[in-house]
């Protein structure tokens, strides 16, 4: 399994030119919560990995575990 740190740096990645305010917006969370996310401070619970997935086209399996 991936560390914070990497998961932190595929979210990063997988934004790209997005704002940290859009994406919160359309996940529902904060905008400091995508921000320690990116920063690997933490890991977000299972229904904002399914939420964070669904929201950058991927599988939670492709950004969270491989």
């Amino acid at each position: 399994m991936p560390s914070a740190k990497e998961i932190g740096n595929r979210l990063s990645k997988l934004r790209g030119g997005i704002s940290r305010e859009e994406v919160a917006k359309a996940v529902k969370i904060s905008v400091s919560a995508i921000s320690m996310y990116e920063n690997g401070e933490r890991i977000p619970r299972d229904a904002i990995k399914i939420r964070l997935a669904d929201f950058y086209k991927k599988t939670v399996q492709e950004i969270f575990f491989d």
